[in-house]
């Protein structure tokens, strides 16, 4: 058995001390830290950035010889400056040495001689309409190193603190020169390497540092990936199995209740319902804890699927729960459970709305109905999750738009039985994802598709309008105020509340303070077309007494115009709703920009979308404002945000704000390889659950399960 993996050992017993002490500024410790910093890009001889392709601003690595040097005097009379002439043959270019006497270049100038080839690297700046280089960093390279360079690819590190691609390359070669093989774990086994034809960390490693081809790290890059995709899938395919060990209560499919509940319904279920129902009244039906995917597109009619599931653990005598992100939310998913209950009569199930709002006495009473073994729907926010919540007979928690909840919270209300038998779980989702990051985030769930719309909803027209044309702002509000003439109602949204709120710019070419709800509000009560209207304002800052007002204010047409923040981008259900203004449109994610967009057409009253967005736009944000008014399918529109995104934007930094340690893995390009990772991932948990011959795969499984596995989940 393996005591201490070679990837472990600290970085000071490797390194020279200044280098080691440099890399743990980066947060680089050990071996393996090190290791899996993977160069940037692979140059080759002749194919190092050319001199005629540099651009300035940016930060550049070349390989060039010098053509000459000229030490000069400043014309200011203080101190002097080396100018060294650079070629790669073909152009030429100046890197400048600045110091207050020639005593101190000459050590750079004695090196410097014409003729020699260095790496050179630095910022690419500007002087007098020539590009130069302002006391780059540089590297001799000598006879051997020519040789090796003309015939292997050469990793080009990024900046890593005070350390140059070089000085890390050589720090990596020192490493790899005392690393045994041997004392190298690989969490793959060997067997599923060899379906997958890939090679041992070890020797991914070294070749990903030390390439003879360019086919020696493309392998490295993908038996990386691989391992990163294996360890998750096996991670999230053990949280399955673990959540599904403890048996749950049957619900049986036909129940004279569900019978009733469903001939009451004003409206015809859709197909993708109908089957979606199906799925799920199977699993409930069983003693195997559910644990489901329910995708559905904006306004796909989710929350009937979910009733129905509730209904079928209620006929059974059982207790359910719905858990919803927010407080308005929760509360429009109680008036909306509560109306479609009613045709019930006598037979309505208790329906309970527990927040953070609850008062103590209310609270008590529902904590009373939850221990008494009683049938009843408890609708909550995070209330929910608190350990004082216990259940008597719960056997199904309904989690809307699981993305806002983490993993404990979900374990929580999953453990929330008094006698901790399992708990069945429905996780509903309006935002619809790529089928990879569903493999990855979502591993652990069965999913259920539905696509379209119930009947009865009209599609929403969506167009772009430029806030510079004011002819366009204009005839916006005009718009409004036809709508509202005609009996609708509005939303307007903003990306702030107020002017005191910071909100990064996604557009940093118009320094211009975005919209916020405060002065938007302010200036459409002085419109000309919107004179005497009542204006609303909600925000997440809303007290929630207010916030229930001003819902029903706007539902019922006496506030008929609503401007707010993304609050009400999920759940929000006005019918009367026709028209929804986004101001400041390039600060959205296709997502929101989805979502609320679906905040209208929930109706047969046709409906209108406009985003307005500033005048200038960077390439990517005007291709995703495209993007959004050309799709009006969900599915297709999470696709198309897949591919327009960075992959930090998709699995890291951008959403999570934290990283996810995944460093090969691409959703965007891996499908193949994550679709494999998760089959192998299966089948080796089949064979062996607890792991038991696989230690270096379960020492990495606890590792990850800090970090990426537990990210994974909230995102």
């Amino acid at each position: 058995m393996r005591l201490v993996s070679a990837l472990d050992i600290p970085l000071s017993l490797r390194l020279p001390k200044r280098t080691a002490k440099a890399l743990e500024g980066a947060s680089i410790f050990t071996v393996g830290d090190l290791l899996l910093v993977a160069p940037r890009r692979y140059y080759h001889w002749g194919r190092l950035t050319p001199l005629s392709s540099l651009r300035e601003g940016e930060d550049a690595t070349i390989l060039a010889e010098v053509a000459g040097t000229h030490l000069v005097a400043n014309r200011s009379g203080s101190g002097v400056r080396l100018e060294v002439s650079l070629t790669d043959g073909v152009q030429f270019l100046s890197a400048t040495f600045f110091a207050k006497s020639q005593f101190k270049l000459a050590p750079i100038e004695r090196l410097l001689t014409p003729g020699a080839s260095f790496l050179f690297a630095g910022k690419v700046g500007a002087y007098r309409g020539k590009l130069q280089l302002t006391h780059p960093s540089f590297e001799g390279v000598d006879g051997e190193d020519i040789v090796r360079i003309a015939t292997r690819p050469i990793p080009i590190y990024p900046a890593t603190g005070k350390l140059t691609s070089w000085a890390i390359a050589r720090a990596v070669g020192m490493v790899l020169e005392h690393l045994d093989e041997a004392d190298v774990p690989d969490v793959v086994p060997a067997d599923v390497r060899g379906r997958q034809r890939i090679d041992s960390y070890a020797q991914s490693l070294r070749r990903l540092h030390q390439p003879e081809t360019d086919e020696d790290y493309q392998r490295a890059r993908r038996a990386l990936a691989f391992t990163e995709a294996f360890v998750l899938q096996v991670g999230l395919a053990a949280r399955r199995r673990g959540a599904r060990s403890t048996p749950a209560l049957a619900s049986p499919r036909e129940a004279p209740l569900l019978e009733r509940f469903q001939r009451a319904l004003p409206f015809e279920l859709t197909h993708s319902q109908s089957e979606a129902v199906a799925q799920i009244g199977a699993d409930l039906a069983g003693e195997v804890p559910m644990q489901r995917l329910l995708q559905g597109d904006v306004g796909s009619g989710k929350t009937v699927v979910a009733l129905l599931a509730l209904l079928q653990v209620i006929a059974a005598g059982h207790q359910g729960a719905l858990v919803a992100p927010t407080e308005v939310l929760a509360e429009q998913h109680a008036a909306s459970v509560r109306n479609l209950l009613a045709p019930l009569g006598d037979d309505t199930p208790d329906v309970r709305l527990l927040t953070g709002s609850t008062t103590p006495a209310v609270r008590r009473e529902i904590a009373a109905a939850m221990t008494s073994n009683a049938p009843l729907i408890v609708v909550g926010t995070h209330a929910l999750f608190q350990d004082s919540v216990r259940f008597a007979d719960l056997a199904l928690v309904v989690v809307d738009e699981q993305h806002r909840f983490g993993v404990e919270q979900r374990a929580a209300l999953r453990d929330a039985r008094q006698d901790g038998r399992g708990v069945h779980e429905l996780v509903m989702t309006a935002t619809p994802i790529p089928r990879t990051i569903a493999m990855t985030v979502f591993g652990d769930l069965d999913e259920t598709r539905m696509a379209g719309m119930p009947k009865g909803r009209t599609p929403v027209a969506t167009f772009l309008a430029d806030a510079a044309n004011a002819a366009w702002v204009e005839r916006t509000w005009t718009r409004a105020a036809e709508e509202i003439a005609a009996g609708h109602r509005v939303y307007v949204v903003c990306p702030r509340i107020d002017a005191s709120d910071t909100v990064a710019d996604a557009e940093e070419e118009d320094a211009r303070p975005l919209a916020s709800v405060e002065e938007v509000a302010a200036y459409l009560r002085s419109h000309p077309a919107l004179a005497g209207l009542a204006i609303h304002e909600l925000t997440g800052r809303t007290p929630t007494a207010l916030k229930a007002q001003i819902m029903e204010d706007f539902s019922a047409g006496r506030a008929p115009l609503l401007v707010a923040t993304t609050v009400i981008e999920v759940g929000v259900d006005v019918p009367e709703a026709t028209l929804m203004v986004i101001l400041d449109a390039q600060q959205f994610g296709l997502a929101q920009l989805h979502q609320l967009r679906g905040r209208v057409g929930r109706s047969d009253l046709p409906s209108l979308c406009i985003a307005m967005h500033r005048h200038e736009l960077t390439d990517s944000g005007m291709a995703r404002l495209e993007a959004f008014a050309t799709t009006a399918d969900g599915f297709e529109l999470a696709e198309a945000d897949l591919r327009l995104r960075k992959e930090g934007d998709v699995l890291g930094a951008g959403q999570s704000g934290t990283a996810t340690h995944l460093r090969f893995l691409s959703v965007r390009r891996d499908e193949a390889l994550i679709r494999a990772s998760k089959s192998e991932a299966e089948a080796l948990l089949a064979q062996d659950p607890t792991l038991s011959a696989y230690p270096d795969l379960a020492r990495a499984l606890r590792a990850a399960s800090d970090g990426q596995l537990e990210w994974m989940q909230r995102s």
